[in-house]
C-alpha cells in the first residue's frame, strides 16, 4: 500500500521479545476458514446490497463456537442477517456486537459449510460512489479491517482462505474481482452475473471487487499469468500506457523472489482511500494515478511487491506490518535500482532517510510498536521507510548473494502463510549462518537511530576520526563506511561503531581533501555535524 501518513504519537515500551504482539483481535486457532463464496447483488436504485456468503470451516479438533465479523445495521448503515444455515439446516447463532456467533452442530475434526444471507448499506469497505468522470462505481477497499462492513468473514489476516466472488449487477457494468474470471453471463432481467475465483488463500484485507464502466486490456503475459489494465474509458489510452509497466515489474519479482501466488495480475484505476491498495491479484490505484506520463512506475512496483510480501507471506499480527510495508518500500527501490542503476537506489534512500528523521522527532517509537492496538494506526514512516532502510542495511551486512538467497528461502517457507518478525530473522540466520538477534533487536524493537557528531584530522600517516553518538537512550552498533577523498578519487574504508565515543585511526599516508560518512547510503544514521 502507498499512502500519505498521518502522524500519531506512539509510546515506547522498551525492549520486548520479537514474537509478542499487542494486536488485540481475538484469534480462534481451533478453526481454519478454508473458502469463502461471496454472492452479491448490486443495483442502481439504491446503495443497498444483498448477499449470500458460503463459508467453509475446518474444525481442527473439537467443533468449537466461532464468530464471523459483520457490522450490524445502525441507522442508515450496516447489515441485517436474515438467515444462517449449517450444511443446509438452520444454524444455532446469535448476531450481536458486530459478530455472528455460531455454535456448531458439527462433529469434531470436520469441515462444514455455513451460509449467511444478509442485506444492507455498507458505510465503508465497499465504496459506492461515482468516479472522477461521474460514473457510478463500486470498489472494495478493505484495508485494514473494513471487509466486515460488507462481507461476513474472519476479518483479520491471520486466517486466510480461497475466495470466489459472484457479482450480479446491471448489465452495463464491467466487473473485475480477486481471482480469475470463470463466468460472465447475461441474465434475462437486465442484469449480468460475473464470477471470479481465486484458489490461493487470501486475507480479507486484500480481497476486492471493481464494478463500473471500464476499459480493459491484456497488456502482457508473464509465466502464463495474465497482466491486465482496467481503467476508466475517458482516460483509456493514458491508463493503458501508464499501467503496461506492470508486466516488467512482475517479471523482475518472479525472477528474484519466487513464484507469483495468484490467478492473474489486474491493475485497476479505482476509488480508494489509499494511493495504492495491494489487493491480491487486483491492485487498486488512486484515480489520478493515470496521467499518460508514465510517472506511476514506483507506485506500481510497490504494490506488486506486496503480492509476495503482505499478501502471500502475511503478517500474523498488525504490529508486524513492516513485513508488508517495509518490504514493499524496499523492493520497489530494488526494482528501480535494477532499471536505473545504483544512483537511483541512493536517491530513494536519501529521501526516505530525511523523512525518518523528521518523523522520529515527533514520534519516538520503534518499528514494531507493541503499544498500538488499532490496525488503522500501524502505518507510519517507521513501518514504510524505516522498515525499508532496515532491509537495505541487512542486505549490506550479508552481501547481495546471501541476502537474495535468504529472501528466496523466506518466501519459499512462508508463501501463502503467516509470519512474525522472528520467522524472518530465523530464515535469514539459517541462510547466512550469522546470529542476527542484536541487529533485529536494535533496528526494529528499539526506537530511533544513531545521531552522530564527528570530526577528523590527519597526522603521522593516519586519519584520526572521532565518532560520538549523541542520542541518549541507546548505544547502537553498526558498520560505517568512511569515504576518503583525495584528488577527486573516493576510497572506501569500513569501521565498526559500537561505543558512545570512539577514536578510530585509518591509515592514510597523504592528507585527504575531505572525509565523507556513508557515501553509498548503507547505514541509517543522522549526521549532527562536525565536532
Amino acid at each position: 500500500m502507498s499512502t500519505k501518513i498521518t502522524l500519531s504519537v506512539f509510546l515506547f515500551l522498551g525492549l520486548l521479545h520479537f514474537s509478542i504482539a499487542q494486536d488485540i483481535y481475538e484469534k480462534n486457532e481451533s478453526i481454519d476458514i478454508q473458502n469463502y463464496v461471496f454472492a452479491l447483488h448490486l443495483n442502481d436504485a439504491s446503495n443497498e446490497i444483498k448477499g449470500e456468503t458460503q463459508v467453509t470451516v475446518q474444525f481442527k479438533e473439537n467443533a468449537v463456537p466461532f464468530a464471523l465479523d459483520l457490522i450490524e445495521k445502525s441507522g442508515k448503515f450496516g447489515m441485517e442477517v436474515t438467515s444462517v444455515l449449517e450444511n443446509g439446516s438452520k444454524a444455532d447463532y446469535t448476531y450481536a456486537n458486530n459478530k455472528i456467533n455460531i455454535v456448531p452442530k458439527a462433529s469434531a475434526d470436520s469441515i462444514q459449510t455455513y451460509t449467511i444471507k444478509f442485506q444492507g448499506v455498507p458505510e465503508r469497505g465497499l465504496v459506492i460512489a461515482t468516479t472522477k468522470f461521474g460514473k457510478r462505481s463500486f470498489f472494495g477497499d478493505n484495508w485494514p479491517n473494513l471487509a466486515r462492513h460488507w462481507l461476513p468473514s474472519v476479518d483479520h489476516p491471520y486466517d486466510k482462505a480461497s475466495v470466489e466472488f459472484q457479482i450480479t449487477a446491471p448489465d452495463h457494468y464491467d466487473v473485475v474481482a480477486t481471482g480469475k474470471k470463470v463466468e460472465e453471463s447475461n441474465l434475462e432481467n437486465g442484469y449480468k452475473i460475473t464470477i471470479y475465483n481465486e484458489p490461493a488463500p487470501v486475507a480479507t484485507k486484500v480481497m476486492t471487487i471493481g464494478v463500473t464502466q471500464f476499459a480493459s486490456r491484456l497488456v502482457g503475459m508473464v509465466d502464463d499469468i495474465e497482466v491486465s489494465a482496467w481503467v476508466y474509458p475517458q482516460n483509456r489510452l493514458e491508463g493503458f500506457g501508464d499501467y503496461t509497466v506492470a508486466g516488467n515489474v512482475l517479471e523482475y519479482f518472479i525472477g528474484h523472489i519466487g513464484p507469483y501466488s495468484y490467478a492473474k495480475l489486474a491493475n485497476m484505476q479505482a476509488k480508494t482511500q489509499w494511493g495504492g491498495l495491494e489487493n491480491a491479484g487486483t491492485i487498486a490505484y488512486f484515480e489520478n494515478s493515470v496521467t499518460g506520463n508514465k510517472t506511476v512506475e514506483p507506485l506500481i512496483a510497490h504494490e506488486i511487491a506486496h503480492q509476495w510480501f503482505g499478501n502471500s507471506a502475511t503478517e500474523k499480527s498488525w504490529n508486524h506490518v513492516w513485513l508488508s510495508e517495509g518490504f514493499a518500500t524496499y523492493f520497489s527501490i530494488l526494482y528501480l535500482e535494477s532499471e536505473y542503476g545504483d544512483e537511483r537506489r541512493k536517491e530513494e534512500l536519501a529521501i526516505d532517510k530525511k523523512e525518518i528523521f523528521d518523523y522520529y522527532r515527533k514520534n519516538p517509537a520503534p518499528i514494531v510498536d507493541l503499544s498500538i492496538k488499532d490496525p488503522m494506526k500501524v502505518l507510519s514512516t517507521n513501518t514504510y521507510q524505516k522498515g525499508g532502510w532496515v532491509l537495505n542495511m541487512l542486505r549490506h551486512r550479508l552481501g547481495d548473494g546471501i541476502f537474495w538467497e535468504g529472501i528466496q528461502n523466506y518466501y519459499a517457507t512462508y508463501q501463502n502463510s503467516n509470519v512474525l518478525t522472528d520467522d524472518f530473522r530465523h530464515v535469514m540466520e539459517e541462510t547466512s549462518g550469522e546470529d542476527l538477534e542484536s541487529f533485529f533487536e536494535q533496528w526494529l524493537f528499539v526506537k530511533g537511530h544513531p545521531q552522530i557528531k564527528w570530526g577528523w584530522n590527519h597526522s603521522n600517516g593516519n586519519i584520526n576520526l572521532n565518532i560520538q553518538q549523541v542520542q541518549d537512550h541507546h548505544v547502537f552498533q553498526f558498520p560505517l563506511e568512511i569515504g576518503v577523498v583525495k584528488d577527486g578519487k573516493l576510497t572506501i574504508k569500513t569501521i565498526e561503531v559500537d561505543q558512545r565515543n570512539q577514536n578510530i585511526q585509518i591509515e592514510s599516508i597523504d592528507q585527504p581533501d575531505s572525509i565523507v560518512l556513508d557515501p553509498n547510503e548503507w547505514t541509517l544514521f543522522e549526521d549532527m555535524g562536525e565536532m
